[in-house]
């Protein structure tokens, strides 16, 4: 129960006006660290609500691949540079952002252990590619494509997003130059 309220006590500061407005000012906090927290909120608290409907939960993510294909369609939505400036600029966007990605924390929660590990790895692969594409998109745009975020602001987050690429390659390249020898032995 004690990772539940630190979720529900995080969502309820990300809830704010003062924190939830500072982040949102600043697109790579908007993107680069607002959203995941709001992921993390729902991945603490996931635990309690897949027990309490695990006979429904169990039935329709058996082996986790329903509840991380939404995962992944949620969380590439809210990459799109004119869905952030609608969070921005309406109010059922931001609710709409406020309950999206902490459900994707609940299904991270009740979906991830399940996948077997190529699907791991097909997803992991697919994180990548998406963050590589959306630093380019962010970096190389000529044009402002953001309303409510400056040029420069996009370009930082697109720097951001180049970072989290490179950090995802050396984890790939630290994994497969580790001895894995002992994981498998029963």
């Amino acid at each position: 129960m004690g990772k539940t309220r630190y979720g529900i006590v995080l969502f309820v500061l990300l809830l704010l006006p003062p924190i939830r407005l500072g982040m949102e000012s600043i697109m790579i906090v908007h993107m680069l660290i607002q959203l995941p927290l709001l992921i993390l909120a729902g991945w603490l608290t996931g635990d309690v609500v897949v027990r309490k409907f695990y006979d429904v939960w169990d039935r329709w993510n058996g082996n986790g691949i329903p509840g991380i294909i939404l995962v992944f369609f949620i969380t590439l939505f809210w990459m799109f540079p004119r869905t952030l400036d609608e969070a921005l600029t309406y109010n059922s966007m931001e609710f709409l952002k406020f309950i999206s990605l902490p459900f994707v924390g609940l299904l991270l929660r009740g979906s991830w252990e399940k996948l077997h590990t190529l699907g791991k790895t097909f997803i992991y692969l697919n994180y990548l590619s998406m963050f590589g594409l959306f630093a380019w998109l962010y970096i190389d745009s000529p044009i402002q494509i953001c309303n409510n975020y400056l040029e420069t602001q996009q370009k930082v987050l697109g720097w951001g997003m180049l970072f989290i690429t490179v950090l995802m390659i050396l984890s790939i390249i630290h994994y497969v130059f580790t001895d894995h020898s002992k994981e498998n032995v029963t």
